[in-house]
């Protein structure tokens, strides 16, 4: 074993200890920490059940379960989307909606009492540590697949990156006809649009198009604002690398705006080397290209 797995699991092992993850009757409530959570993250308005399991990380069986048994202590009932049939929501009954307050406030008892011995300097450090550590669990989650342009979280990940171009541009950002054209041209093996999902939800993407003289062309490489300064960019980069390499492309470029101070520091510090102009982008001041020998 490492000594980096060895710090890995003796901090599951502390945390699993001191939160009670462990009791039978987490929280004094007589059900276990799986069902409490399971309670709170359905909420007072109700959630469908697929996001649920892709925020909880449950698989189908274990989520139905939880839900069973929620279920029959009273505190949630499942009924079909009026929308939708094929989409189930779970929604808090009226106990469902008294225990959630009680477990709210519970939980504020027990978070306060795991800093209460501490010296208001260590507080602060044990809190920010806490607020590190969540984020880079967060990151660590992270998966990254190719996805259908023509999907709904797509075209909402690409909305979003144009609309910050057109914050951060100077001159703005239009993206001609839209979205809707963007996803047009990212459908293999002509192009493919990658998708980074954090619990289910798209946090970012990046695209890459088979350009006719030989060469992949890397393009809408973005993160979501909670998202960055966690090195999702960069393995955004690295992933649509790979898929060029798979595609059997030797060689990738890009551009970018000169607005985009980060983007530049990102690809330089990735091994991308300037080159010159090599497309009619308006919005372009710099060029790259890579080698993937």
């Amino acid at each position: 074993m490492s000594s980096l797995t060895a710090r890995v699991r003796s901090f599951n092992r502390a945390v699993t200890r001191r939160i009670g993850a462990l009791d039978a009757d987490y929280l004094g409530r007589q059900r276990p920490l799986g069902e409490s959570r399971l309670l709170f993250e359905i909420g007072r308005d109700g959630c469908e059940i697929r996001r649920l399991r892709a925020h909880l990380g449950l698989d189908s069986g274990h989520a139905a379960r939880m839900l069973r048994a929620l279920e029959a202590q009273g505190l949630v009932q499942v009924e079909r989307s009026p929308e939708d049939a094929r989409v189930r929501i779970a929604r808090p009954t009226a106990r469902g909606l008294s225990e959630l307050a009680v477990i709210d406030r519970l939980s504020d008892d027990t978070a306060a009492a795991l800093v209460a011995p501490l010296d208001s300097p260590r507080r602060q450090r044990l809190v920010a540590a806490m607020t590190e550590v969540e984020r880079l669990l967060e990151a660590s989650a992270v998966t990254i697949a190719v996805e259908r342009p023509s999907s709904a979280e797509a075209h909402r990940c690409l909305a979003e990156y144009f609309a910050e171009l057109d914050r951060r541009f100077e001159a703005g950002f239009d993206a001609g006809h839209g979205v809707e054209d963007e996803a047009a041209g990212l459908t293999p093996p002509a192009g493919w649009l990658l998708l980074a999902r954090a619990d289910g939800e798209p946090v970012g993407c990046g695209a890459l198009r088979r350009d006719p003289q030989g060469f992949g062309e890397i393009k809408r490489v973005w993160v979501t604002g909670r998202m960055r300064g966690l090195g999702l960019a960069r393995r955004l980069l690295a992933a649509l690398e790979d898929q060029a390499r798979a595609a059997g492309l030797g060689v990738v470029r890009l551009d970018t705006n000169r607005a985009l101070t980060e983007a530049q520091a990102l690809y330089l510090s990735a091994g991308f080397r300037p080159i010159p102009r090599f497309n009619d982008n308006p919005y372009a001041h710099h060029w790259f290209e890579k080698c993937l020998a």
